[in-house]
């Protein structure tokens, strides 16, 4: 922010003041034409929202300049205010954002969407936007800027847990971020204080922040707080007072109107009450003229600029998290210009980031158990030009943190989750912790890349790879040490010529009787399993699967080719490997038996050992089990 000129004069106020009614009078059009959206809340913020845009830096012309403050909506509903503030500072015509709101194929979606010039941050549903702040907020500490982040959120939006998390987070971190809560005190339900009873005052100030109350309509007030809020070194709440459907006396103060648009016959009325012109029919004839765009195109994941290292070669048994957490912390030794930043939530010893934290100890963000929180965090982050890593278990970062991955997919982010104890290899922990359905959670994103490393050097490699790749990615990983995957001949399968090649299979054992393929733990005992049914005059071809939703075809048609196909895995037999390849098979047309081993119930606690033979995965009932349906 730019403080000459945020502090706008009362003559640009009142020019604001006049912006809001003609923004008023867009909203009720774009939702009446719509015949959807927000427009109760959409009214209620307008007047803060203006006013804070004309006071920010950000130019329209170069809306991703880095020094730009950032504004994250997580109320992402009231899209129809958002596109009418961008309008009349200049971001896009508002004829397209009336025409064009909640069209098939227009980037004015129902939701606030990055498509759209002006806009940071896709908000999802309601609760993860403070923590989208805190992230923009945090990269602009790690890089020494003094841009500024601002998060408009809702009043019923407090009732939501993730946002404990994102206050205690920013305190700690003592980041320049500025909240504004829409006090209208309805939500679709009726009146806040019925729906769910809070003290959203006493909340932020528990956590350390400051809170301002204002008028939420008077300009002034809101220039004032803006301003003070952002010359204030603790993270600041300004919570407006406002009226839901502001400046139309027969919707002010309803709650129908917080998701409900106007009939025809009542925009007419409410046009006259704005002194503005009706010109719906003109709108209408934009509407059935518009062509779609090509903004949903996806570009492919690029290179990232940092050097990736040479590779650790292991040479004796130890774990992949081990491998994960050596070859990170390699990597930020070797990259001086600190473009890296690792999260942790309280689990810096299982999932093994003590090594970074050495080297790169400002860039080790320590969130504590605040899994929502932390997804999001480091998700923002990883837009402003960091290779940003998320560490955690898989019950926590797959299985708890679902919907926060799904809302960074859409987002388009840089962020790179590493799971540890996945599968039955948790052991002890039992099935609350055993992550048993990470790959088939994970693979409904559509840009997500997952890979399943075999042992700690293909796990080195892999670490290595993403870290010089941009885009979203999932490692996943046991808990347990590992033998080292050897060729027949002995020599370390995965050793200092190997590179890894994203979706290519490897290819462990040939064999003509019969195809396995294994994913991740079990790679190991896929092996074994092999050797045991050479003894017995069976020969088993083994195929290594680290990319089990980008499959190799070659792989694939090579081992149909032996008649039959085995499926290997410690993850819920309905969701992962077995069903990818099997997918896959039929779309290429390939012709044999093919048959899954994996979980098909929760299993028991106890020694890893024993679960994998309580759950017939161990290495003597699968070759028991190979020898059946070969016979049969």
């Amino acid at each position: 922010m730019i403080l000459e000129k945020a502090k706008l004069s009362i003559d640009k106020l009142k020019n604001i003041q006049d912006q809001a009614r003609e923004a008023r009078g867009a909203i009720l059009k774009m939702t009446t034409l719509a015949n959807s959206g927000h427009p109760g809340g959409s009214m209620s913020t307008i007047d803060f929202l203006l006013t804070l845009y004309h006071m920010i830096n950000i130019d329209p012309l170069n809306p991703k300049m880095e020094q730009r403050d950032r504004i994250v909506f997580s109320h992402g509903h009231i899209s129809p205010a958002a596109y009418s503030t961008l309008a009349k500072c200049g971001f896009f015509a508002i004829d397209d954002a009336i025409s064009q709101f909640r069209l098939a194929g227009s980037i004015f979606e129902g939701h606030v969407e990055p498509s759209v010039p002006g806009i940071e941050w896709a908000s999802g549903n309601l609760g993860q936007g403070l923590s989208a702040g805190c992230g923009f907020a945090l990269a602009a500490k790690l890089k020494k800027l003094d841009y500024h982040t601002f998060v408009l959120m809702g009043d019923g939006e407090q009732q939501k847990g993730q946002l404990s998390e994102a206050r205690r987070f920013a305190v700690k971190y003592n980041l320049g971020i500025t909240a504004f809560i829409d006090y209208n005190q309805l939500q679709i339900s009726g009146s806040i204080h019925k729906v769910m009873p809070q003290y959203i005052t006493d909340n932020y100030l528990s956590d350390g922040w400051d809170v301002v109350e204002i008028d939420g309509h008077n300009l002034v007030e809101i220039r004032d707080a803006i301003l003070d809020a952002y010359q204030n070194d603790k993270p600041t709440v300004i919570i407006g007072h406002t009226t839901m459907g502001k400046g139309v006396s027969f919707i002010e103060n309803k709650e129908k109107y917080h998701g409900s648009p106007l009939s025809e016959e009542q925009l007419n009325l409410a046009l006259k009450e704005l002194k503005l012109e009706n010109d719906l029919e003109r709108y209408k004839k934009l509407r059935s003229g518009f062509i779609p765009s090509s903004h949903l195109k996806k570009q492919e994941n690029s290179d990232f600029p940092i050097k990736t290292g040479n590779p650790i070669l292991y040479k004796e048994r130890t774990d992949n998290r081990s491998a994960w957490g050596n070859a990170v912390a390699n990597i930020a030794a070797i990259n001086k210009n600190a473009s890296m930043v690792v999260f942790d939530c309280d689990l810096q010893v299982s999932v093994k980031t003590k090594e970074f934290e050495a080297v790169l100890p400002e860039n080790f963000i320590q969130v504590g158990i605040m899994e929502h929180n932390t997804a999001v965090v480091a998700a923002a982050v990883s837009k402003e030009g960091f290779q940003t890593f998320f560490p955690d278990f898989g019950v926590f970062g797959v299985d708890e943190t679902y919907n926060q991955h799904r809302l960074s997919d859409i987002n388009e982010a840089n962020l790179k989750v590493i799971t540890t104890h996945v599968g039955l290899d948790v052991g002890e922990d039992g099935k609350t912790h055993q992550c048993i359905d990470y790959l088939g959670l994970m693979k409904n994103l559509f840009h997500f890349k997952i890979i399943i490393p075999a042992d700690p050097n293909q796990t080195d490699r892999v670490i290595r790879y993403i870290s010089g790749k941009s885009g979203n990615y999932l490692v996943a990983m046991g808990r347990s040490k590992l033998d080292i995957i050897t060729q027949n001949s002995g020599e370390i399968y995965f050793g200092e010529d190997y590179q890894f090649e994203y979706g290519k299979a490897d290819l462990f054992r040939n064999g003509n009787d019969a195809a396995l393929f294994v994913m991740g733990t079990l790679s190991g005992k896929a092996l074994e399993i092999a050797d045991k049914l050479s003894k017995q005059n069976i020969s088993l071809q083994v195929w290594n699967i680290s990319c089990p939703v980008d499959l190799d075809k070659k792989a694939l048609i090579a081992a149909a080719k032996t008649g039959t196909v085995f499926s290997y895995e410690d993850h819920n037999v309905h969701t992962g490997l077995g069903n990818s390849i099997a997918d896959k098979m039929m779309q290429l047309g390939l012709n044999c038996k093919f048959i899954k081993f994996g979980v098909k119930e929760y299993a028991f606690s106890g020694n890893s050992d024993d679960v994998f033979k309580y759950s017939k995965l161990d290495v003597d009932s699968v070759v028991e089990r190979i020898k059946n349906n070969l016979q049969s």
